[in-house]
């Protein structure tokens, strides 16, 4: 097997993955970057981005990420197509397997590897991804202001999100499959207490419905059967989402769910010299700004482990 030595390695490249080799970068740690197997994250299959400063006009999601990519090699980032398939944390030399016939030996290894939407699994969800339907109401629902929008989840996120939604939009369906949510009392008060939001309970989906971009959606009651067509222009997803941190399991200590655990006011994870940084260790802002922030930190505490362990 081919072996390769870096300084730093980093596994990922959303705005967190990015973020940290321009920072590492510029500290001359000479960063190797294995950008996954979707590279630019979540953030390429997003369309209008208009929260993120500095783009004053708003940008669209894969040229943003196409900006901080070239800036990353600016300074000396080395990028590279390949998904890692296993790690071993063993020693202080870190073992990074790329594409299961290249190993990667590092100092320090940043994990950017983000988090993947849960989706419902319709094809016309995926027909309408970024033309009407979404993962992010906080990203997306400003550009459904003033229309009729309908949310999927039952969970305290899904809550949050129809909330949010119902400032912006005149009506808000939200879909919930059993007949109660499991959003916690105090959220599921606020979503009865806001008087634009309609909750179906023992709804699913069974079509998105359009054209060019979202003009409904079928729903049906699982207990009568009977179906209704909601005249919605966005639809928005809120069923979870899954951190891509599955190969790390055996070595770093995460939640239930899979996000990485950082010591609080770091990207330190329990393993020395492996930082973690953004949707992979964020299950709470899942923003592009915040993870970029996390990126820096992790490049900032790369550097700071390799000075303090006399590695130059």
């Amino acid at each position: 097997m081919q072996t390769e030595h870096v300084k730093c390695l980093i596994i990922g490249s959303g705005p967190a993955g990015y973020t940290a080799a321009i920072y590492a970068a510029r500290a001359d740690l000479k960063p190797l970057m294995y950008q996954g197997l979707q590279p630019g994250g979540q953030l390429t299959i997003t369309t209008e981005v208009e929260n993120y400063p500095g783009y004053p006009n708003g940008t669209q999601g894969p040229e943003m990420m196409e900006d901080f990519k070239k800036q990353a090699e600016r300074f000396g980032t080395d990028i590279r197509f390949g998904y890692a398939t296993a790690v071993d944390f063993t020693g202080p030399i870190h073992k990074v397997i790329i594409d299961g016939d290249k190993e990667i030996t590092a100092n320090t290894i940043i994990i950017a590897t983000g988090a993947s939407a849960k989706w419902l699994g319709l094809e016309s969800e995926q027909k309408f991804n970024g033309f009407g339907v979404s993962a992010c109401a906080v990203c997306d629902g400003f550009f459904f202001k003033g229309q009729e929008v309908a949310i999927v989840g039952a969970g305290d996120t899904a809550a949050e999100e129809a909330t949010y939604l119902a400032k912006l939009c005149r009506k808000v369906y939200m879909i919930v499959r059993k007949d109660e949510m499991r959003a916690s009392k105090a959220m599921q008060h606020r979503v009865e207490n806001t008087a634009n939001i309609e909750i179906l309970f023992n709804t699913e989906t069974k079509e998105i419905i359009g054209d060019k971009g979202v003009t409904g959606a079928i729903v049906v009651n699982n207990k009568t059967g009977k179906e209704q067509t909601l005249n919605v222009t966005g639809f928005f997803v809120a069923i979870g989402h899954k951190p891509n941190t599955d190969i790390f399991k055996p070595w770093i200590d995460m939640d239930e769910t899979g996000y990485i655990k950082t010591i609080p006011g770091s990207s330190k994870t329990n393993i020395e010299g492996v930082f973690a940084a953004g949707d992979a260790q964020d299950k709470i802002y899942r923003q592009a700004v915040t993870a970029a922030g996390s990126g820096c930190m992790a490049a900032l505490d790369a550097e700071r482990y390799l000075a303090s362990s006399g590695i130059h």
